[in-house]
Protein backbone atom coordinates (compact mmCIF):
# COMPACT_ATOMS: atom_id res chain seq x y z
CA UNK A 1 0.00 0.00 0.00
CA UNK A 2 1.10 3.52 -0.75
CA UNK A 3 0.02 7.01 0.30
CA UNK A 4 0.82 9.99 -1.87
CA UNK A 5 0.79 13.47 -0.37
CA UNK A 6 0.61 16.53 -2.58
CA UNK A 7 1.83 19.61 -0.74
CA UNK A 8 0.36 22.76 -2.27
CA UNK A 9 2.59 25.15 -0.33
CA UNK A 10 4.76 27.70 -2.12
CA UNK A 11 7.42 26.98 0.54
CA UNK A 12 9.17 23.66 0.05
CA UNK A 13 9.85 21.94 3.36
CA UNK A 14 7.71 24.37 5.36
CA UNK A 15 4.97 23.92 7.95
CA UNK A 16 2.65 22.05 5.59
CA UNK A 17 5.41 19.55 4.81
CA UNK A 18 6.16 19.17 8.54
CA UNK A 19 2.52 18.26 9.16
CA UNK A 20 2.47 15.74 6.31
CA UNK A 21 5.69 14.19 7.58
CA UNK A 22 4.06 13.66 10.99
CA UNK A 23 1.23 11.74 9.27
CA UNK A 24 3.86 9.80 7.31
CA UNK A 25 5.60 8.74 10.54
CA UNK A 26 2.48 6.82 11.56
CA UNK A 27 1.87 5.39 8.09
CA UNK A 28 5.46 4.15 7.81
CA UNK A 29 5.19 2.55 11.26
CA UNK A 30 2.30 0.51 9.84
CA UNK A 31 4.34 -0.57 6.80
CA UNK A 32 2.69 1.81 4.34
CA UNK A 33 4.91 3.36 1.68
CA UNK A 34 4.79 7.17 1.42
CA UNK A 35 5.72 9.80 -1.14
CA UNK A 36 5.34 13.59 -1.10
CA UNK A 37 5.14 15.78 -4.18
CA UNK A 38 5.71 19.44 -3.39
CA UNK A 39 4.17 21.97 -5.76
CA UNK A 40 6.60 24.74 -4.72
CA UNK A 41 8.25 26.09 -7.86
CA UNK A 42 6.11 23.95 -10.18
CA UNK A 43 3.89 25.36 -12.89
CA UNK A 44 0.24 24.42 -12.31
CA UNK A 45 -2.48 26.11 -14.32
CA UNK A 46 -6.22 25.95 -13.86
CA UNK A 47 -8.67 23.93 -15.92
CA UNK A 48 -9.54 25.42 -19.31
CA UNK A 49 -12.81 23.45 -19.58
CA UNK A 50 -11.84 21.85 -22.90
CA UNK A 51 -13.43 18.52 -21.82
CA UNK A 52 -10.89 16.62 -23.94
CA UNK A 53 -10.29 14.32 -20.97
CA UNK A 54 -13.82 12.97 -21.58
CA UNK A 55 -12.95 12.26 -25.23
CA UNK A 56 -9.43 10.92 -24.67
CA UNK A 57 -10.15 8.79 -21.57
CA UNK A 58 -6.39 8.19 -21.16
CA UNK A 59 -6.21 9.10 -17.43
CA UNK A 60 -4.40 12.35 -18.28
CA UNK A 61 -5.22 16.00 -18.70
CA UNK A 62 -5.08 17.09 -22.36
CA UNK A 63 -3.08 20.17 -21.30
CA UNK A 64 0.37 18.64 -20.97
CA UNK A 65 2.72 21.62 -20.60
CA UNK A 66 2.89 21.75 -16.78
CA UNK A 67 3.33 19.47 -13.74
CA UNK A 68 -0.31 18.33 -13.61
CA UNK A 69 -0.05 14.95 -15.32
CA UNK A 70 2.83 13.96 -13.06
CA UNK A 71 0.50 14.55 -10.11
CA UNK A 72 -2.46 12.77 -11.70
CA UNK A 73 -0.35 9.71 -12.55
CA UNK A 74 0.99 9.53 -8.99
CA UNK A 75 -2.55 9.90 -7.60
CA UNK A 76 -3.78 7.12 -9.87
CA UNK A 77 -1.07 4.75 -8.61
CA UNK A 78 -1.62 5.52 -4.90
CA UNK A 79 -4.02 3.75 -2.54
CA UNK A 80 -4.33 6.83 -0.35
CA UNK A 81 -4.02 10.53 -1.14
CA UNK A 82 -3.25 13.41 1.20
CA UNK A 83 -3.93 16.87 -0.16
CA UNK A 84 -2.12 19.46 1.95
CA UNK A 85 -2.34 23.21 1.67
CA UNK A 86 -1.51 26.28 3.69
CA UNK A 87 -4.27 28.83 4.10
CA UNK A 88 -4.12 31.65 1.54
CA UNK A 89 -6.78 34.26 2.24
CA UNK A 90 -9.07 31.56 3.68
CA UNK A 91 -8.61 29.20 0.73
CA UNK A 92 -6.26 26.67 -0.85
CA UNK A 93 -3.24 27.83 -2.81
CA UNK A 94 -3.74 28.51 -6.54
CA UNK A 95 -1.67 25.42 -7.39
CA UNK A 96 -3.84 23.22 -5.17
CA UNK A 97 -7.00 24.67 -6.70
CA UNK A 98 -5.65 23.86 -10.18
CA UNK A 99 -4.96 20.29 -9.03
CA UNK A 100 -8.45 19.90 -7.57
CA UNK A 101 -10.14 21.16 -10.73
CA UNK A 102 -8.06 19.32 -13.32
CA UNK A 103 -7.46 16.04 -11.47
CA UNK A 104 -11.13 16.08 -10.51
CA UNK A 105 -12.22 16.34 -14.14
CA UNK A 106 -9.77 13.65 -15.27
CA UNK A 107 -10.96 11.37 -12.47
CA UNK A 108 -14.60 11.74 -13.42
CA UNK A 109 -13.84 11.42 -17.16
CA UNK A 110 -12.07 8.11 -16.56
CA UNK A 111 -14.71 6.03 -14.80
CA UNK A 112 -14.18 7.69 -11.41
CA UNK A 113 -10.53 6.63 -11.18
CA UNK A 114 -10.10 7.91 -7.60
CA UNK A 115 -13.25 6.25 -6.22
CA UNK A 116 -12.75 4.30 -3.00
CA UNK A 117 -9.19 5.48 -2.46
CA UNK A 118 -8.58 6.89 1.02
CA UNK A 119 -8.22 10.67 1.12
CA UNK A 120 -7.14 13.04 3.89
CA UNK A 121 -6.80 16.81 4.10
CA UNK A 122 -3.96 18.58 5.93
CA UNK A 123 -4.14 22.34 6.46
CA UNK A 124 -1.55 24.77 7.81
CA UNK A 125 -2.60 28.25 8.87
CA UNK A 126 -1.25 31.28 10.64
CA UNK A 127 -4.42 32.25 12.46
CA UNK A 128 -7.76 31.69 10.71
CA UNK A 129 -9.47 30.50 7.56
CA UNK A 130 -8.32 26.91 7.89
CA UNK A 131 -11.82 25.41 7.96
CA UNK A 132 -12.59 26.74 4.51
CA UNK A 133 -9.42 25.12 3.20
CA UNK A 134 -10.26 21.88 5.03
CA UNK A 135 -13.73 21.91 3.47
CA UNK A 136 -12.38 22.61 -0.03
CA UNK A 137 -10.01 19.64 0.17
CA UNK A 138 -12.65 17.32 1.61
CA UNK A 139 -15.13 18.39 -1.07
CA UNK A 140 -12.69 17.03 -3.67
CA UNK A 141 -12.51 13.69 -1.86
CA UNK A 142 -16.28 13.40 -1.55
CA UNK A 143 -17.09 14.28 -5.17
CA UNK A 144 -14.45 11.78 -6.28
CA UNK A 145 -16.16 9.09 -4.12
CA UNK A 146 -13.15 8.70 -1.85
CA UNK A 147 -13.24 7.49 1.76
CA UNK A 148 -12.11 10.00 4.39
CA UNK A 149 -10.82 9.10 7.88
CA UNK A 150 -11.07 11.50 10.78
CA UNK A 151 -8.72 12.45 13.57
CA UNK A 152 -9.08 13.80 17.12
CA UNK A 153 -9.66 17.31 15.80
CA UNK A 154 -9.87 18.93 12.38
CA UNK A 155 -6.67 18.35 10.44
CA UNK A 156 -5.13 21.79 10.95
CA UNK A 157 -1.98 23.19 12.48
CA UNK A 158 -0.80 26.70 13.32
CA UNK A 159 2.46 28.33 12.34
CA UNK A 160 3.91 31.20 10.33
CA UNK A 161 7.66 30.74 9.96
CA UNK A 162 9.16 27.44 8.86
CA UNK A 163 9.07 24.99 11.74
CA UNK A 164 6.54 26.94 13.82
CA UNK A 165 3.89 24.24 13.40
CA UNK A 166 6.12 21.78 15.26
CA UNK A 167 5.36 23.84 18.40
CA UNK A 168 1.60 23.35 17.90
CA UNK A 169 1.26 20.33 20.18
CA UNK A 170 -2.43 19.76 19.47
CA UNK A 171 -1.95 20.19 15.72
CA UNK A 172 0.88 17.68 15.60
CA UNK A 173 -1.09 15.25 17.77
CA UNK A 174 -3.96 15.61 15.31
CA UNK A 175 -1.57 14.62 12.50
CA UNK A 176 -0.43 11.61 14.53
CA UNK A 177 -3.99 10.34 14.96
CA UNK A 178 -4.78 11.09 11.33
CA UNK A 179 -1.89 8.85 10.29
CA UNK A 180 -3.02 6.08 12.65
CA UNK A 181 -6.62 6.28 11.45
CA UNK A 182 -5.62 6.44 7.80
CA UNK A 183 -3.44 3.33 8.19
CA UNK A 184 -6.20 1.48 10.04
CA UNK A 185 -8.76 2.34 7.37
CA UNK A 186 -6.50 1.38 4.48
CA UNK A 187 -5.78 -1.99 6.08
CA UNK A 188 -9.49 -2.65 6.69
CA UNK A 189 -10.29 -1.79 3.09
CA UNK A 190 -7.52 -4.09 1.85
CA UNK A 191 -8.94 -7.08 3.80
Amino acid sequence: MKVLAINGSARKGGNTADMVNRVFTELKAEGIETEMLELAGKTMRGCIACYKCFDNKNRKCAVANDYMNDCIEAMDEADGIILASPTYFANVTPEMKALIDRAGMVGRANDDMFARKVGAAVVANRRGGAMQVFNALNTFFFIEQMIVPGSRYWNTGRGLDKGDVLNDVEGMETMEYLGKNMAWLMKKLAD
